[in-house]
């Protein structure tokens, strides 16, 4: 694989480095600064010209920043004649606002899918789209991995005999199907409100779960307010077991607090954004599942013009 050449921004550096072991590859040269009014500069110690080029940059907190920084990125790398040239995001931000669900907001996902368009993105590689219609506003190929088969893998190391998949809510079903099917458990819902932003009130559970272990899954956790509530609902139920999982592990505002006052047994993420110092401190139940191996065997297989979606077959 000579002739790929593999970058990282600043926003994920150890999982790149992780992904390039995976590889067996070195980390492509660059150079990347700030001014003292914030710019960002970078340059380029590689000669990239008819190479096949990779970005690895989880657009999270800062968002703003390292979303620039991954589209400064691209905008060299085409200047300097890449081949091709694949945005690697194993979080990709401003997912959650996909559409207009009132009058005068904006689609911001659609506006990050035309900025790494237009800045000269071949293919774009994510994980865990919150939306997964996000891959219709590019005109690009792109590739949304799901990290099912690492959390399946852990939760089945945990040895907790028969598992319950509970959905924190109805819109989540599809998600928490997909690891009945292949945990072989069973499936409930919780029948759940949204009263703001920040809050989530729980009401009903659809499913039998008493002296049962569960498994919730969602796509991240932010602030920790449906899973919160749905670990305190689901053990007023009388369950014996609360697992939680979630691909991207954003932890903001109250989140690491809700979850250290709430009984989880067995908590995970993935390493797709770095976990918050306080987070490891806080919460000695938080286990972090690498990607790496994932995002290096697809982009091995993108390289190589090899079926991505074969991954995910089972």
């Amino acid at each position: 694989m000579k002739d790929m050449v593999v970058f990282s921004g600043r926003s994920n550096r150890p999982l790149a480095e992780r992904v390039l072991n995976y590889l067996g590859l070195p980390l492509g040269r660059a150079q990347l600064e700030n001014f003292p009014d914030g710019e960002i500069s970078l340059k380029l110690f590689e000669d990239v010209r008819g190479r096949d080029a990779f970005v690895i940059q989880s657009t999270c907190t800062p968002v703003n920043e390292n979303l620039v920084e991954l589209l400064i990125y691209i905008d060299c790398l085409k200047r300097a004649s890449a081949k091709r040239i694949t945005a690697v995001m194993p979080y990709f931000g401003y997912a959650r606002q996909d559409r207009k669900d009132e009058g005068r907001v904006p689609i911001t996902a659609k506006l990050v899918a035309n900025l790494l368009t237009v800045a000269g993105t071949d293919r774009v590689l994510t994980l865990d789209l919150h939306a997964a219609q996000i891959q219709g506003f590019f005109d690009i190929p792109v590739d949304n991995l799901s990290a099912e088969p690492v959390i399946t893998a852990y939760v089945e190391s945990l040895n907790v005999g028969p598992i319950t998949l509970v959905s924190p809510d109805i819109g989540n079903a599809k998600r928490a199907r997909v690891y009945a099917e292949h945990l072989g458990g069973e499936l409930a819902i919780i029948d759940k409100r949204r009263v703001s932003g920040t809050e989530a009130a729980s009401y009903n559970i659809i499913g039998d779960i008493k002296d049962k272990s569960v498994l919730m899954v969602d796509d991240m956790i932010a602030t920790a307010g449906t899973v919160s509530q749905a670990a305190r609902l689901v053990r007023e139920r009388g369950v014996k077991r609360v697992i939680a999982a979630a691909t991207h592990g954003v932890l903001c505002g109250p989140a690491v607090e809700r979850l250290a006052e709430v009984r989880i047994d067995h908590l995970a993420i993935t390493d797709s954004i770095p976990l918050k110092e306080e987070a490891r401190r806080r919460l000695p139940n938080l286990t972090v599942l690498t990607i790496s191996e994932l995002l290096g065997e697809a982009m091995r297989r993108i390289h190589c013009n090899e079926s991505v979606s074969s991954l995910f077959m089972r």
